[in-house]
């Protein structure tokens, strides 16, 4: 049996009209998407056309944000503009 791995998306809630659901993963299947981000209506609708299971990843909790890689917020770079007395 196929098998679509999603996980909800960050920073996303209920009602907003956007999808809520990120595709992870396919095992078992020849199935390409070429949404990544998509609605779980979609998702069944896709999971009962092929006969996949849909397998919920667990979102972060934020608690390792900055150890490793990525996980953090990305910084504003600082450009620093020359003006016409220090060129």
């Amino acid at each position: 049996m196929a098998k679509i791995f999603v996980r909800e998306r960050a920073r996303i809630s209920k009602g907003e009209g956007i999808p809520r659901f990120a595709v992870v993963g396919v095992e078992g299947s020849d199935l390409k998407f070429f949404q990544i981000h998509i609605r779980k209506s979609e998702l069944d609708m896709i999971a009962q056309s092929i006969g996949a299971e849909v397998v919920m990843l667990p979102r972060g909790t934020g608690e390792t944000a900055g150890e490793g890689s990525g996980g953090g917020k990305r910084q504003k770079r600082t450009i620093r503009r020359k003006t016409k007395g220090n060129a």
